[in-house]
């Protein structure tokens, strides 16, 4: 056997099991229940599956992070092949301290939120430094900082030298995620766990950043486990893939193999639900003849602009250009998808449509009616016609109010139900039409998983039967089938009721999918836009050739 495919870690019918801590329920949760697998050197081994199914919890085994007072492992192994010992060790049966003399030198993890890993408190630097210093106590302070510089060069910061004293607040979403990186790798691990790393990164960052890992990979011969959700990161760089479903592997092999002839129904399932495929199984989208008609919602020369103030006297020494000058026309009963990267101007675009973000300048027009001008008294009559669900709905849906209350309070600030009944009536027939059961009226937030909880923010939109909707995000938080569930429910609504949306992604796979006009956002700009088939497929500004580059796509 090769040094570049030498056996790294073997894992042997692992099972992690969890006990419930309440006294009246004394269940035993089998998060992971006897998975095999085996990563070698060099190698980049995928383990993918929905939210729940195991597969943090396998990367916190292997570890050693789960809290030893509710976690057991009834059964397996752990097997670490350090690369100058002879014989593997068991990383199950490891002391305490044997354990943290391996994590973090030998065997080094990628968190999914870096803004919750690093400390806000201490420089990026100081954090750096702490971990080499406690692995390598020879090295002096100045040496673990050198370390520490190269460490950020290494995963292409700008000017090391001088971000090496900043504080992760200061730094960018990608910046923070190559912190993370740097941290996880100025020890020279054997071993790199990524735990979803790229989930929370625009495409142009993730495609960095995944090249930056591979990169390192074939310089230090690293193997790598890779978790995530995301079939089009998998094809482009792992060499094993792994499903995994209830705390079991459903399927394991190579990735090409897995991806174009997979063989268990479940990792069919999800590959179906890719948004691509689904291409395949919909109905052609309606186009609305709007040739003799006004548009819905007509933008000329918008701008939201955020002041900058500074001194004691809070003078304004300058502008925030969120949304400056965009003119935008979205059609009756169109899905225009608005797509750009983080801080482009998206979500407050859409916001700035239904007045939650008041316009700096320029026209709103709905219906060729001027909203712009309107005082909030007058422009309460547009607000049951716009509506807006938002991209995370636990933040957005109330805690304290049952899903009844939050669907009928709308209602009866509106005048629309003669009465408390007939509102409920309406409610349950509103959970009936998002494909929930009525009988949910009565539970709490809390009680619904992400997809259900989504439903629920789709309904809510719904309650006051409006015109248009701002959906901001709406799948960016859930598992491919969940989303292929709400992708068409939209789309059956929108048929329904004639809907028109504006629908805010960052997934260009989904833009493809579900909409007819699409509108590139760069800046505050809309620097291009046009029939989605021909926005995608054959893109003519530079921004957005180059985003498209970006996006992961299944490929052979």
């Amino acid at each position: 056997m090769t040094e570049h495919n030498a056996a790294l870690l073997k894992i042997n019918n692992l099972k992690t099991w969890f006990a419930s801590q309440r006294d009246d329920d004394k269940r035993i949760i089998k998060a992971v229940d006897g998975i095999d697998l085996a990563i070698n050197r060099g190698e980049t081994f995928c383990l993918v599956g929905e939210s729940g199914s195991g597969k943090s919890i396998t990367a916190l085994s292997i570890m050693g992070l789960l809290p030893t007072d509710v976690t057991s492992h009834p059964d397996g192994e752990i097997l670490f092949y350090p690369k100058h010992q002879q014989s593997p060790v068991d990383l199950l049966t490891l002391a305490d301290a044997q354990m943290r003399d391996i994590r973090g030198s030998q065997i080094a993890m990628i968190f999914q939120e870096p803004m919750n890993s690093l400390n806000p408190v201490f420089s990026i630097g100081e954090q750096i430094i702490e971990a080499l210093l406690l692995h390598h106590p020879e090295l002096s302070y100045e040496a673990a900082r050198l370390k520490a510089i190269q460490a950020l060069t290494d995963v292409q910061i700008p000017n090391p030298e001088q971000r090496i004293d900043n504080f992760p607040h200061q730094l960018s979403g990608g910046q923070r995620q190559r912190v993370m990186i740097a941290m996880a790798i100025a020890c020279e691990p054997e071993l790199l766990i990524a735990d979803e790393p790229t989930t929370a990164l625009d495409v142009t960052v993730q495609k960095e950043v995944l090249l930056l890992m591979q990169e390192l990979q074939q310089r230090r011969n690293m193997g790598i486990l890779f978790i995530t959700h995301d079939f089009g990161v998998v094809s482009e760089i792992g060499d094993q893939l792994a499903v995994m479903h209830q705390g079991k592997l459903v399927e394991t092999g190579q990735v090409n193999s897995v991806l174009f002839n997979p063989q268990q129904a479940y990792t069919k399932k999800l590959i179906a639900s890719l948004p691509h495929n689904l291409k395949q199984h919909k109905q052609p989208l309606q186009k609305v003849n709007t040739s003799m008609n006004t548009p819905l919602i007509q933008l000329n020369n918008l701008k939201v602009w955020f002041p900058i103030k500074k001194g004691l006297l809070k003078h304004t020494i300058g502008y925030i250009k969120a949304v400056d000058d965009v003119d935008l026309d979205i059609p009756h009963g169109q899905i225009l998808a608005l797509v750009g990267e983080s801080g482009c101007g998206k979500t407050t675009l859409g916001r700035s449509i239904l007045r939650l973000t008041e316009p700096t300048d320029g026209t709103i027009l709905i219906n060729g009616t001027d909203v712009s001008t309107l005082d909030r008294r007058e422009f309460r009559a547009y607000r049951k016609t716009l509506q807006i669900i938002f991209q995370d709905p636990m933040s957005s849906l109330n805690p304290r109010l049952t899903i009844a209350t939050t669907l009928t309070e709308p209602m009866a600030v509106h005048g629309i139900g003669e009465s408390h009944q007939q509102r409920l009536q309406l409610a349950e027939q509103l959970l009936e039409q998002v494909q929930l059961s009525p009988d949910y009226l009565w539970r709490y937030p809390h009680q619904f998983s992400g997809g259900q909880r989504q439903r629920i923010g789709i309904a809510r939109a719904l309650a006051l039967n409006p015109d248009f909707i701002v959906c901001d995000e709406v799948t960016s938080a859930l598992d491919v089938s969940v989303q292929a569930e709400i992708l068409q429910l939209l789309l059956e609504l929108r048929k329904q009721r004639g809907l028109t949306l504006l629908f805010i992604t960052h997934n260009i796979g989904v833009v493809e999918y579900i909409s007819d006009m699409t509108a590139v956002m760069y800046q505050g700009k809309i620097v291009e836009q046009g029939v989605t088939e021909q926005v995608c497929g054959n893109p003519k500004h530079p921004y957005t050739q180059k985003l498209l580059s970006a996006v992961p796509r299944i490929a052979a």
